[in-house]
């Protein structure tokens, strides 16, 4: 296949973004490296479309053009974020764990994961990614496809973009909290949840630490309602929503990894998120969940344990007692 037949396939051309323009000047072997197909674009007819591409945005065009396969190269893109980002973020926190001087803002100070648990925790984890989560992921470029998600260049507006991500956050967390909450009843808890547990001091890697039912139940609030607005984009366009793009999607689920992880990192910091956004969870609220093994089953945000009834800790247990005992006084 020429140049300009491989221009000719790719869907997502823009306007002035032409086969034309990518192949003036360009020969084969300018498509053979994802490197030669970044500057290819980035050569383009100065007064083209591709030419107001941003950096980032001309090396996705350039990846999809590169991969000349949209399952494979959706499914590649997806999975290497994943991992990538996922044991990334990890990382710095099995580093921290190492330096005393971090012991200071240690949540459970005499609790330090030893190498020998990170390590099963590692293999586990790893295990998991390959037989529950690679499928699906191979699997979700036809699915986007028939959803009308988005891959073409250019990205959306950023404040698109922000809403979209806020709205997906607030959506997982409400379906985190309470089927969170359900997998901390009875058999759940025995069969399912009890594994995510075996850690009562977490630690970065323990994030995605979990049964296979919990991974897909719980993956289920960060994948699942970015379909459902899919969805709805598609089959009630007099929602005027705006279209859901493949790049969103990638940000959203990098910031959710992010937000697991550092959860979980069993630390807290004077500059942690939740001292200058009270709303946010973060560390702290989450490791109280896994020191007393109940309460503060959201993941991201506070306010709906605060408003129910189930934030976790010695302080929310002492508040609970003083509203019921004002409360029998009351009667």
């Amino acid at each position: 296949m020429n140049i300009f037949q491989l221009a000719s396939s790719l869907h997502y051309l823009v306007e002035g973004f032409s086969p034309a323009a990518i192949a003036l000047n360009s020969t084969a072997e300018s498509f053979s490296t994802i490197y030669g197909t970044l500057k290819t674009i980035s050569e383009t007819d100065p007064t083209s479309a591709a030419s107001a591409l941003s950096l980032v945005e001309r090396a996705w065009a350039a990846w999809y053009i590169w991969m000349n396969n949209d399952v494979l190269a959706t499914g590649l893109l997806f999975f290497l974020t994943h991992e990538l980002m996922y044991f990334g973020r990890c990382l710095p926190w099995y580093i921290i764990d190492h330096i005393p001087y971090f012991r200071k803002w240690k949540i459970q100070p005499n609790k330090i994961p030893l190498d020998k648990e990170q390590w099963e925790c590692f293999k586990a984890v790893i295990k998991s990614h390959l037989l529950v989560e690679a499928l699906p992921i191979w699997l979700f470029h036809p699915l986007c496809a028939t959803l009308g998600i988005s891959i073409d260049v250019p990205f959306p507006a950023l404040k698109v973009m922000a809403a979209q991500i806020a709205l997906f956050f607030v959506l997982e967390d409400n379906w985190h909290y309470w089927a969170h909450r359900l997998f901390h009843y009875g058999p759940f808890y025995k069969h399912i949840h009890k594994q995510h547990h075996k850690y009562a001091a977490p630690f970065g890697l323990a994030a995605e630490y979990a049964h296979p039912i919990e991974v897909m139940s719980l993956g289920f609030g960060t994948v699942g309602f970015p379909i459902i607005y899919a969805y709805c984009t598609k089959q009630y366009p007099q929602l005027n929503l705006p279209v859901l793009h493949l790049f969103t999607l990638t940000v959203w689920i990098v910031l959710r990894l992010f937000q697991a992880v550092d959860s979980h990192s069993g630390y807290e910091f004077p500059w942690s998120l939740h001292h200058f956004f009270p709303l946010w969870a973060g560390a702290e609220h989450h490791d109280d969940h896994h020191h007393f093994f109940i309460g503060n089953y959201a993941s991201s945000f506070r306010y709906l344990d605060y408003l129910l009834g189930t934030e976790s800790g010695i302080p929310a247990n002492i508040v609970r007692e003083r509203k019921m005992r004002q409360k029998a006084e009351a009667k």
